[in-house]
């Protein structure tokens, strides 16, 4: 399977690079998706052997779906953050159970694995906690965590129809995957104290934000039901992707849920 892994990143210049290292030979090709950044992200990036893509505005879906849109020939498309809390080592436990085709989509479980004291904020654990509670009250889902290291085989991920434009995006893949009774499959990982400063839990406003998109999106979701899986999402669609540009230098799985009606 060709893979590749998916790096959304906003000024990240003090981790990117040594995130680049840890994976770029694990996979088969890095793709760092600046988000707007004022610093030296993408620089580094590229010095670090990633293809760097532009994509704006800001926002964390719109950064994954411009790397999914970069690379349209990956069998198995993984994401992880560019600050540096995941640990590249877990990520051939990840993808392993996707390249046995025991699994379709696979979720690094924080909340199963070792979280470096100081890494998730109470903040953090306690909307993680709330977040996979109503997915198993509505959709009898079995997750542990809205981890941001996942991977997910490329014709299962299609069938998601993802849209989530910013904080819901890790939370809409979930759930939607519920609904359409994927194979999932949760792997403890580790999760370290992230290099410099969160723009999410490390402001009152991010936390605030956060929370109402990912609860948003979790009842957007179980109001509109199967209707949000009806119409593929197109690469190029603007609205959803935003600009796009792109810079390069040289364990047995569990059914998700039952699919809806």
């Amino acid at each position: 399977m060709k893979s590749v892994i998916i790096i959304p990143a906003l000024n990240e210049q003090d981790a990117i690079g040594g995130v680049v290292h840890g994976v770029k030979h694990q996979v088969d090709r890095v793709i760092v998706v600046d988000n707007g950044s004022l610093d030296r992200t993408a620089e580094t990036a590229a010095n670090a052997g990633a293809d760097v893509v532009f994509a704006e505005p800001a926002g964390y879906g719109r950064a994954c779906l411009a790397g999914v849109a970069a690379e349209p020939e990956a069998d198995l498309l993984i994401f992880m953050d560019g600050d540096g809390a995941d640990d590249p080592q877990d990520l051939e436990a990840l993808i392993t159970p996707i390249r046995l085709r025991e699994v379709d989509f696979v979720i690094g479980s924080r909340a199963l694995g070792n979280v470096q004291r100081g890494a998730l904020t109470l903040p953090q654990r306690w909307g993680n906690a709330l977040a996979t509670s109503l997915m198993k009250v509505f959709w009898a889902g079995s997750f542990s965590d809205l981890g941001p290291f996942r991977a997910i085989e490329r014709k299962a991920y299609e069938r998601l129809n993802m849209q989530a434009p910013t904080f819901g995006w890790t939370v809409e893949m979930q759930v939607r995957a519920l609904k359409l009774g994927l194979k999932c499959h949760e792997v403890p990982v580790s999760y370290r104290r992230r290099i410099g400063v969160s723009k999410i839990s490390g402001t009152v406003k991010g936390v605030i934000f956060a929370g109402a998109y990912i609860l948003g999106t979790i009842f957007k979701e179980a109001v509109l039901g199967h209707r949000t899986l009806r119409r593929p999402l197109s690469a190029s669609n603007s609205a959803a992707v935003g600009h796009v540009g792109l810079y390069s230098q040289n364990s047995l799985p569990q059914l998700c849920g039952a699919p809806e009606d």
